[in-house]
């Protein structure tokens, strides 16, 4: 059985990799291993000015450093009155990485003046796989809505309490994770990157 590097160390992000995943590849194809086998594991610096770039550096890592394949992703949120920000930034727009009250609470302090008509945004995704051939594959997720002022939803995390996507009436955070899942821009970039997965370990021995 193959085993597959999820490269990421935030919990309920894990949580929802392994979701996607487990659901497309199926237990009996591959074994899921998470950052929490490596203890030793060093934060890698997010470097990159776009997803892209950033979710290749953290597959690349973790593909050397364990030998694993590895999947990685970089994720935020952009904000059309705020030229596209936080978009890499966005775990750490209030200053401090993974405050997602505070990062939540000064996008919307930062549209305060910005007419309810104009807060369009979009979650976006990539998503990374890097094989230890060196093989790599990089896939793309976008989920398009816009912003409300009032958070609502105890579901998901991040700016999900804020954000309503296209053709829905309720927040990510109201949403539970099957519905979120089938509309979300990780979701989306996930089961494309899935089928790759499964092509790419079927020809690896286990």
């Amino acid at each position: 059985m193959s085993r597959l590097l999820l490269a990421t160390t935030n919990a309920k992000k894990l949580i929802e990799l392994q979701r996607v995943l487990d659901g497309l590849v199926g237990s009996g194809r591959m074994e899921l291993a998470s950052l929490a086998e490596f203890p030793d594991y060093p934060e890698v610096p997010e470097t990159g000015l776009t997803f892209g770039e950033n979710a290749l550096i953290k597959a690349r890592e973790g593909c050397r450093r364990t030998g694993l394949p590895t999947v990685a992703d970089d994720s935020g949120l952009a904000v059309d009155a705020l030229n596209g920000m936080p978009g890499v930034f966005s775990a750490r727009w209030s200053g401090r990485h993974g405050d997602d009250r505070a990062n939540l609470e000064l996008v919307l302090a930062q549209l305060a003046d910005v007419p309810d008509e104009q807060l369009g945004a979009a979650f976006v995704c990539a998503a990374a796989l890097v094989l230890p051939s060196g093989r790599e594959h990089l896939v793309d997720g976008r989920q398009p809505g816009r912003l409300i002022r009032t958070p609502r939803g105890t579901n998901g995390f991040g700016y999900d309490p804020i954000f309503v996507g296209e053709g829905q009436d309720r927040t990510n955070a109201e949403l539970d994770p099957a519905e979120k899942d089938a509309v979300s821009h990780r979701g989306k970039a996930l089961r494309t990157l899935g089928k790759v997965i499964v092509k790419e370990l079927a020809n690896l021995p286990g």
